[in-house]
């Protein structure tokens, strides 16, 4: 027999509706199935996201999009688990969203154009890029100390960061391996990165 599927979320209020203007009342008679936390349960979208934003740190992640990389869905999830201020997209426009998982919903994006366009939000914003590249002359993350305003870059699965995007960056740094292969997936080296910066600047 097969086994009854886990059902996310919670069904409908039970007892006396609570008050607040962050409720959806169709949730709270509908029930809430959507991938948030349980402090956000039967809240509107409008309101997670304003109250995301009074929280959101000073992390900024930068992910280039060449071809259409599936990865940056997975980054933006992740982006939204830190509470990161923005994720801003380099390149298309266009983007994957599958492994998002409805979490783009709640996460500000950015996008730029080109790596200009990206350099001048640097400047105007006082928020360096810190590239994140195994490459010659790269610090190690593990020893390394994050700028609690920083701009984190990562480039495609593949071909890492294109030449322009690296020159543009002040710094690199490389996460420490110790197997065969040259890389590690780009969702999973922006985790690393990101929760880096969580234990150095927010727990």
């Amino acid at each position: 027999m097969s086994q009854p599927e886990h059902e996310v979320g919670v069904g409908p209020w039970e007892g006396p509706w609570p008050e607040g203007d962050h409720f959806d009342p169709e949730l709270l008679a509908a029930g809430d199935r959507r991938n948030v936390v349980d402090r956000y349960r039967y809240w509107h979208h409008e309101a997670i996201v304003a109250d995301l934003d009074t929280r959101r740190h000073g992390l900024h992640v930068v992910i280039e999009n060449l071809q259409h990389d599936f990865n940056i869905g997975s980054i933006v999830r992740t982006a939204n688990a830190f509470c990161v201020a923005e994720v801003h997209i380099v390149g298309r426009r266009r983007w994957n969203r599958r492994g998002a998982m409805v979490t783009d919903r709640y996460q500000h994006i950015r996008h730029h154009p080109d790596v200009a366009d990206l350099v001048r939000w640097s400047a105007e914003a006082n928020v360096p890029l810190v590239a994140v590249e195994n490459g010659p002359g790269a610090e190690s993350l593990e020893t390394a100390s994050l700028p609690e305003s920083v701009a984190l870059v990562f480039g495609q699965e593949g071909p890492g960061l294109s030449p322009g995007l690296l020159a543009a960056c002040g710094r690199s740094l490389a996460i420490s391996q110790f197997g065969s292969t040259r890389s590690i997936n780009v969702g999973a080296a922006a985790a690393i990165a990101m929760h880096a910066w969580v234990r150095e600047h927010a727990v």
